[in-house]
C-alpha cells in the first residue's frame, strides 16, 4: 500500500535535544526524595505524556504514595530553565528524510508527548515552520488520551482526511510509540535506536523493523 503520512515522534527520533527532558525528569524525581536511575526513567517514561510518565515510574519504583502532580511541577520549572539556554539539532538525516517525503507528496507529522508550549518551542529553535518543513504537529495536550492510545495519529489522520490507517506509518524511538502505532492501525511502524530506548526495548513492542538511521526508512517505505 502506497504511503499517505508518516508520524514521526520528536525527541530521539527528530530532535537532538540530548535527553535533557528525561535528565530533568530524573532530577525532579529525585528531589522529591525518590531514588531512581535515568535508566529506570527512560524504561518506564519514554515517549509518554510527562505527568503519567512520572506516575509510571513512581509506580515501577514502589513510590507511588509520593504526589506526582507536584513533582510535575517542579519538572515543568527545572525544564523551562534548561530549555532556555539548550541548544537543540535535527537528528541525523531528519531533514533530508522529511524532504524526501514531502517530494513524493507524503505527509510529514510530528508528534509528542510533550505539551504545545514546548514542543513549539523547539520548532522554533531549529526553524521548522508548520506548512513548510513539517505538515502538521500534534501533542499531549491536543488530545484527551496519551499514548499507547491512539488519538495523537487518529487527530492527523482526520486532519488529512485520510481513509485507511494503514496508509500511515509511525516512527519513534520507543516501544510505546510503536505501541500507539499498532493502536491506530498504522500499516508499518519503525523504531530508532538514536533516542531513549535500546535495540531490545524497542523490539518489545514488535515492529516492523528497527532503524539506526532514519535515512534507511526510506528503502522501507
Amino acid at each position: 500500500m502506497q504511503t499517505s503520512m508518516v508520524v514521526f515522534d520528536m525527541a530521539g527520533t527528530t530532535v537532538d535535544e540530548n535527553n535533557v527532558v528525561y535528565k530533568t525528569l530524573h532530577a525532579a524525581i529525585m528531589q522529591a526524595g525518590v531514588e531512581v536511575t535515568l535508566d529506570e526513567v527512560l524504561l518506564h517514561g519514554a515517549g509518554k505524556e510527562k505527568l503519567q510518565a512520572i506516575k509510571d515510574v513512581l509506580v515501577a519504583v514502589h513510590a507511588s504514595n509520593v504526589d506526582a502532580a507536584a513533582i510535575y511541577e517542579q519538572f515543568v520549572v527545572l525544564l523551562a530553565s534548561a530549555y532556555a539556554h539548550l541548544e537543540v539539532t535535527p537528528c541525523s538525516n531528519a531533514e533530508t528524510v522529511f524532504a524526501l517525503l514531502k517530494k513524493q507528496e507524503i505527509k510529514v507529522v510530528l508528534n509528542t508527548g510533550y505539551n504545545r508550549a514546548t514542543a513549539e518551542g523547539l520548532l522554533q529553535k531549529l526553524n521548522w515552520t508548520v506548512g513548510e518543513d513539517i505538515d502538521l504537529l500534534v501533542t499531549a495536550s491536543d488530545v484527551s488520551n496519551n499514548r499507547p492510545a491512539p488519538d495523537m495519529i487518529e487527530y492527523a489522520i482526520k486532519h488529512f482526511n485520510i481513509e485507511n490507517p494503514a496508509s500511515v506509518v509511525k516512527v519513534g524511538d520507543s516501544a510505546i510509540d510503536i505501541e500507539e502505532g499498532k493502536n491506530a492501525g498504522c500499516g508499518k511502524t519503525f523504531g530508532v535506536t538514536t533516542g531513549a530506548q535500546t535495540h531490545d526495548q524497542i523490539a518489545v513492542a514488535n515492529p516492523t523493523a528497527i532503524l539506526d538511521d532514519l535515512l534507511a526508512l526510506m528503502d522501507k517505505i
